[in-house]
């Protein structure tokens, strides 16, 4: 690699890390795990620089994969059991999901299943942000920075059954908003 190009991705770097970094930060549940995914975008960036199309490009480049790496992240981590400390009671839609983890498609690693997760991540943040505030921040709180909803019970003063309701109504709005985008990619 020339000196050129190494200067121009270690400016890149600078332009850009604290900005990545924060964007991380609000979507995963610590800073450790934050920097984590910032040094794998980092490490992709010099690994893959020569084929981004222009150096104009770089910055949108830089938050796909840091989206790419949240949601891989995210997959990853749901996929290890959990002691949830709740059951879903008997005689109500037993097959609503209680996560966002499941109504998300199991994707691989193909440049299709990249866009594909790019497009899923800003439905969920768009309707993420069409939720009425109480049912966005318990999502929030259980699913992106894993608090328990006894531990968010205790911090808001909401009973658990109230977060579990919320959080229900959470999810099929997501799952509704994530089948349109299904729909209309087949």
């Amino acid at each position: 690699m020339d000196l050129a190009m190494s200067q121009l991705q270690e400016i890149t770097f600078l332009k850009e890390k604290s900005k990545l970094l924060g964007f991380i930060r609000s979507r995963v549940s610590s800073a450790e795990e934050a920097e984590d995914i910032l040094q794998d975008v980092f490490y992709q960036f010099v690994a893959g620089f020569e084929t981004i199309e222009s150096i104009d490009r770089s910055t949108s480049w830089l938050y796909s994969v840091a989206r790419n790496k949240i949601i891989d992240r995210y997959r990853r981590d749901a996929a290890r059991p959990k002691q949830t400390g709740f059951e879903m009671p008997m005689g109500r839609e037993d097959d609503v999901p209680l996560s966002l983890q499941d109504i998300l498609p199991d994707l691989g690693n193909s440049p299709e299943s990249a866009l594909l997760r790019e497009a899923i991540w800003e439905e969920i943040t768009e309707a993420l942000d069409e939720l009425p505030k109480e049912q966005r921040e318990v999502f929030i709180q259980n699913e992106m920075e894993e608090k328990g909803f006894r531990e968010i019970a205790e911090e808001t003063g909401v009973s658990v059954n109230t977060l579990l309701s919320r959080k229900r109504y959470a999810i099929l709005a997501l799952r509704k908003r994530l089948q349109r985008l299904y729909d209309s990619l087949e």
